[in-house]
Order: C-alpha cells, then sequence, then structure tokens
C-alpha cells in the first residue's frame, strides 16, 4: 500500500466524522420542530386506541406525518392490513421520488449499504437539507439528521398520547401546520439562489393549485395528485435545465 492510500484511508474517517457533527447540528432544530408537529399526531394516535409504547414504535419505524395520520384514521376506522398498507404506499410514494434524486446525489462509488441505510429515513426535510448540500452528498450527513430528529417524532408522539384530549382544538390545530412552515423554512433559501428551482416551487403550488379546482383532477386524491405533479414538474425541469456531469465534481 503506498503512503497516498494510507493517507486517503486516514481522512475518510476524518471526513465521515466531520459530516455526521454536521448532519447532528442541521438536524437538531428539525427534531425540535418534529416534536411539536407529533404532538398533535399522538392524539390521533390515542383515537386510534394506541398505547404509548405502540405509537413510539410506530414514529420511530414509520418517520412520515401524513402517512401516520392515516394509518392511525385507518386502524381507528377497523380497516383491514391490506387497505392500510396501500393507503399507506400511497401515501408515501413521494419519498420513492426524493430517494431516487438522493441516490443521484451520491458519489458513484458510495458502497450499496450506504445506499439502503439512507432511504430508510427520508423525509421532506432531511431530503431539503441533503440534497441542497453543495457537490456530492456523504451519507453520514444524512445519518447524523436522522439520529438527531428521528427520536423527537417517536417522543413527539408518544408524549401526545399521554397528553391525548386534553389539549385545546385551536392549540392541535396550530400544531399541525408546523411541519409545512418547517418546510417552506428549509425551500425558500435555494428557491432564492437559483431561479430553476424557484420556478419549478412555483410551478407546483400553481399546478397544484389548479388540480384542485379543473374538472376530473379535482376527484383525484390529494397523495394522488401531488405524485403526478411531482413528477412532470421534476421531468419537464430535467429536461429544459439538465444537470451537467461535472457539476458535482
Amino acid at each position: 500500500m503506498t503512503k497516498e492510500n494510507r493517507s486517503l484511508q486516514k481522512k475518510e474517517p476524518l471526513a465521515d466524522r466531520r459530516e455526521l457533527r454536521e448532519g447532528l447540528r442541521a438536524g437538531l432544530p428539525i427534531g425540535i420542530g418534529y416534536f411539536a408537529v407529533a404532538f398533535s399526531l399522538g392524539i390521533a394516535a390515542r383515537n386510534a386506541g394506541m398505547t404509548v409504547l405502540q405509537g413510539f414504535m410506530t414514529s420511530i419505524l414509520c418517520n412520515a406525518s401524513a402517512g401516520q395520520y392515516a394509518f392511525f384514521t385507518q386502524v381507528a376506522a377497523g380497516a383491514s392490513l391490506l387497505e392500510v398498507a396501500v393507503m399507506t404506499l400511497i401515501t408515501n410514494a413521494r419519498y420513492l421520488l426524493m430517494s431516487c434524486a438522493l441516490s443521484q446525489r451520491l458519489a458513484p462509488g458510495t458502497a450499496i449499504r450506504h445506499r439502503l441505510l439512507l432511504g430508510t429515513d427520508v423525509t421532506d426535510e432531511i431530503f431539503g437539507i441533503s440534497v441542497a448540500r453543495p457537490g456530492f452528498l456523504n451519507p453520514w450527513y444524512a445519518y447524523g439528521a436522522m439520529l438527531a430528529s428521528a427520536p423527537f417524532w417517536a417522543a413527539g408522539t408518544a408524549a401526545g398520547i399521554l397528553a391525548g384530549s386534553l389539549l385545546p382544538a385551536r392549540i392541535v390545530s396550530g400544531l399541525s401546520v408546523a411541519l409545512y412552515g418547517m418546510f417552506l423554512a428549509v425551500i425558500i433559501p435555494p428557491a432564492r439562489t437559483n431561479r430553476v428551482v424557484g420556478a419549478c416551487i412555483l410551478a407546483g403550488f400553481a399546478a397544484s393549485g389548479l388540480a384542485d379546482r379543473l374538472p376530473l383532477l379535482d376527484r383525484i386524491s390529494v397523495s394522488n395528485r401531488t405524485l403526478v405533479l411531482t413528477v412532470v414538474i421534476a421531468a419537464a425541469a430535467a429536461l429544459l435545465f439538465p444537470v451537467k456531469e461535472d457539476t458535482y465534481e
């Protein structure tokens, strides 16, 4: 082994630890926001008959607000396992697109284990901060964000179950929109520096509003409309404004 190879092996763990620390710092404020939002999710879990442990385990294994809301609602309604599985797949389908997008940001030689682990906890916010990283994405940055934020989501759900219906309705309503406020905070900075990103965001807002009012399209579920619009707008942006291969070099 040459000195150059030994030097590279020493630098890689140092870089991974640095990325992990940066991910932990970036994920902490996301986690704090998650706790507040998951608190209201815990109320829905309690209405579905979930215990504190069941709610905690559900959130630690499925970190997805819309998917979990749909799951708890179906459990409360006595839906079958097949119905729950199909609804969860449809509701969380956007994460498949996000995972595919993140896979394109990884260095070509990234090990398959990192690619698989990275897809286990792709949320809107973690995707936002990860895809905005300059250069190739180091998986350890995403791991740090996950480690810092996921426990807050699970703990918030458990705390919400404990509090249950004691919270006033107006507080529950306010907490339910906190996640969307955080997402806006994630997408606005890159939109201000990249006109293509900004145009895609505006196109998404406009198309979503039109689809809610146009005949036939207004009959499609919100989750399916979101999926279709995401694919169409992303594909159009990729065709009209392709990213050069050396952009992330």
